[in-house]
């Protein structure tokens, strides 16, 4: 049978078949479709989240009949869903492809996903690049669902806060979601008030460096090198049971550096230290290049040097609308008991 693009769409959604029947059983319907990457098409991926169905290219732009093609697959194959196109295939992954007036204001509804019974906001296009929910990290929202129940959770680099949201949905009694976007945390807070959650969520706009040395004790100066840093929100020493840390790749303030590549430990030990003695630490790592047990042993080493062993690891790994051809997914999630 020949690879056409149908072909592989179809492949895909056969092999999704026990998962999607799980998943709705579980109140969720926020889900990888096609990952391309692994199913013959690298570069594309197509997401559903509720009624919105999510299409996004990243090596290179769909042509117009490969994107009709795919509309046309899935009008039959999951009917009565929108579609909205994303081109990110330039630079930074950027959003390029231009919408006309009428789909611009499509794509621009906000809908509603579930997953594991939390309902999320969504839209196709907004102020920003990514979708409001990662999907991969769905086995990190779900693990932290079986672990918060009447726990505290620091959730840093927060974005929309899903994991916060979560926690609070699945009986955290204190979640502190913090983020130094007020975009993100606004959606954040979206989210909370769609969920009717039994207890008040805190939100902290603040770059992650400063929130975590004060919340660990260490204390953040106002003046470093001579230089004044911006302004902070002040923030009381105070342990987490549980302290789930997702940085992005690669940024830099004043503060510090995040560097995923070269300099995990210098997120990695003051998200340590927020962490309350015999707790739970959750640390992120998404980038591909990456070897997951070099990840590991830096993340052991920096543990011992401050004093704060490793007593148990697990790893999390992406659910199986995120197939990876060699195992080694690019997304990395290492539960630590600490």
């Amino acid at each position: 049978m020949p690879d056409t693009l149908d072909n592989v769409l179809a492949s895909a959604l056969k092999s999704r078949e026990a998962l999607f029947a799980q998943l709705h059983a579980e109140q969720t319907n926020a889900y990888r479709v096609f990952h391309g990457t692994a199913e013959g098409r690298p570069g594309l991926s197509v997401d559903r989240y509720g009624e919105l169905l999510l299409v996004q290219s990243f090596h290179q732009p769909l042509e117009s009949a490969q994107l009709e093609e795919l509309t046309g697959f899935y009008a039959t194959a999951l009917p009565g869903l929108t579609v909205v196109y994303n081109d990110r295939s330039q630079p930074n992954s950027r959003i390029s492809n231009a919408l006309t007036t009428d789909e611009l204001a499509i794509a621009s509804i906000q809908h509603e996903a579930q997953e594991l019974g939390v309902r999320y906001c969504i839209q196709g296009r907004h102020e920003g690049q990514d979708p409001w929910l990662f999907l991969d990290m769905r086995a990190g929202r779900r693990r932290i669902m079986q672990e918060a129940e009447g726990k505290s959770l620091l959730n840093l680099f927060a974005y929309t806060c899903g994991v916060g949201i979560a926690a609070a949905k699945a009986g955290a009694r204190h979640v502190v979601n913090v983020d130094f976007s007020d975009t993100n945390l606004a959606v954040g807070k979206s989210n909370a008030q769609i969920n009717e959650l039994p207890i008040r969520v805190r939100f902290v706009k603040s770059d992650a460096f400063p929130a975590m040395r004060q919340l660990a004790g260490i204390g953040q100066s106002q003046i470093v090198r001579g230089k004044r840093m911006p302004a902070f929100p002040k923030l009381e020493k105070h342990a987490f049971d549980l302290v789930f840390l997702d940085p992005p790749r690669y940024a830099k303030s004043l503060f510090g550096v995040v560097d995923l590549v070269n300099d995990y430990p210098a997120l990695f030990k003051p998200a340590l230290l927020c962490t309350a003695e015999g707790g739970t630490l959750i640390c992120c790592n998404n980038v591909a290049q990456v070897s997951r047990d070099a990840w590991f042993d830096q993340m052991e080493r920096s543990a011992r040097k401050a004093g704060r062993p490793i007593r148990e690891m697990e790893w999390i790994t992406p659910e199986a609308d995120f197939p990876s051809v060699d195992g080694q997914p690019p997304l990395k999630i290492a539960l630590l008991r600490v």
